[in-house]
Formats: C-alpha cells, sequence, structure tokens
C-alpha cells in the first residue's frame, strides 16, 4: 500500500454563533451523494490554512477568516478526480465565524463540474437525525464532541 496516489486537502469545520455547522453536497456520476465539509486539495506550495480560505472563498463566498487548530483528521481511500488518486488524507480546520449567507464565488457551473451541488447549515439535532451519508460517517458524533468539549490538544482521527 505504499506505492497509494494520495492528494493532500484542507477542509473547514465552519462553526456560526449557533454551533451550526456548513456543509457542502456533493453528487458524483456514480449516484453517490453525501454531505461533507467545505474544503479540497492544497495546491503546490500553499500550506492547509491558504487552501481553507481559497475553497472557502470558492465554495461558499466566505472570506476574511480566522483559521483555526486542526482538531480532526482523516485518510480516506477511494479512487477519484478520474483515476488521478487512490485516495485524499484530509485536515479539519476549525474556523469560527458570524452566521452568514452562502455565496460561492464560483459558478454554480464551475461548483458542479467538482460535483458540488448544495450549501447548507446544518444544527447538531439536523445531522443527528438526518437519512443522509455524511463524510467522515461519524460527523454527528465528532462534531457533538467538538462543540461540548471544545478543540482536543491533539488532532483526532475522524475514521471514514
Amino acid at each position: 500500500m505504499t506505492d497509494l496516489r494520495i492528494r493532500s486537502a484542507a477542509r473547514a469545520i465552519v462553526l456560526d454563533p449557533d454551533d451550526r455547522i456548513l456543509l457542502v453536497r456533493f453528487l458524483f456520476p456514480t449516484g453517490k451523494t453525501f454531505w461533507a465539509t467545505p474544503g479540497g486539495g492544497i495546491e503546490a506550495g500553499e500550506s492547509s490554512e491558504e487552501a481553507i480560505r481559497r475553497e472557502l472563498a470558492e465554495e461558499a463566498g466566505l472570506e476574511g477568516v480566522e483559521v483555526g487548530p486542526v482538531v480532526w483528521t482523516r485518510l480516506h481511500i477511494v479512487p477519484f478526480i478520474g483515476g488521478q488518486y487512490d485516495g485524499q488524507r484530509e485536515q479539519y480546520h476549525l474556523v469560527r465565524t458570524p452566521s452568514f449567507i452562502p455565496a460561492p464565488r464560483h459558478s454554480w457551473e464551475q461548483l458542479n463540474a467538482e460535483y458540488v451541488f448544495e450549501l447548507r447549515w446544518w444544527t447538531l439535532a439536523e445531522l443527528e437525525e438526518a437519512d443522509a451519508t455524511f463524510a467522515p460517517r461519524r460527523l454527528p458524533e465528532l462534531l457533538r464532541d467538538l462543540v461540548a468539549n471544545g478543540a482536543p490538544l491533539t488532532p483526532i482521527d475522524a475514521g471514514v
């Protein structure tokens, strides 16, 4: 397994003052749909914090935020981007922000080309009651712990 092509990525756990989390809905050509935090691949020469700022502007129109610590990590092995990668190693940064209405800088045509089809705020109760697939799968549990206990001293492995 040492020959796997793993993409480095950064994701943002965007929480508003009511502890709602901003998620994006991905819809892939295979028909698989899941909700995940905003973010994406770290480009050459870019730090994870810089990637977060870029991705939040592109996907949600959110700019000028303070990027907090990495609170979760995740290694997801699944071929994607047309087989260019075998998986993705993600760092999840905590981002606190005032409430806002997402207004992506990218067009919906650009977002759809990246399989992004919707953005919305979720309460913890909505996450826990939803009949939806999340990435990471145990997002409701992870978020409950984060809201109750704050950022961990060392990042938590979020699992698949």
